[in-house]
């Protein structure tokens, strides 16, 4: 009876046999991603903040207009108080202004944002090709 060849998994096939071949270079990498751990987290956290889709309608609505919170929680279709945490959080990373007018606070999108590459990034993909008014 012939045997077929191995054929290896997937698991197998994603896994080395040795657990560091490369020692100068692993070093090297290592040592160049020690200086960046803190802005690595804070990369992962503004990546975390634009993961999620009801803040995404928030940017795209306000690329349109400057809404106040009572406004932007009947669009999305949440409550004023999970619409403003929402808005803490963007407001937070530098993407939104806001303006208080007695009891009511508006916000609007913050073209000075703290990353422009990635600001430029989001216009794209909320497809506002315009300047806010």
């Amino acid at each position: 009876m012939e045997q077929k060849p191995h054929t290896p998994t997937e698991t197998e096939a994603d896994v080395c046999a040795l657990e560091c071949f490369h020692p100068r270079t692993v070093t090297r990498v290592q040592a160049a991603l020690a200086g960046e751990a803190e802005q690595l987290a804070s990369s992962a956290e503004l990546f975390k903040m634009l993961g999620n889709p009801k803040r995404l309608m928030i940017l795209r609505a306000l690329r349109e207009a400057e809404l106040c919170v009572c406004d932007l929680a009947y669009l999305l279709g949440l409550s004023v108080a999970a619409t403003s945490q929402q808005l803490r959080i963007l407001r937070g990373q530098g993407w939104l202004r806001m303006r208080s007018a007695g009891k009511m606070a508006y916000y609007r999108w913050n073209d000075a944002s703290p990353l422009p590459a990635l600001n430029a990034a989001v216009r794209e993909v909320c497809g506002a090709d315009d300047e806010p008014d």
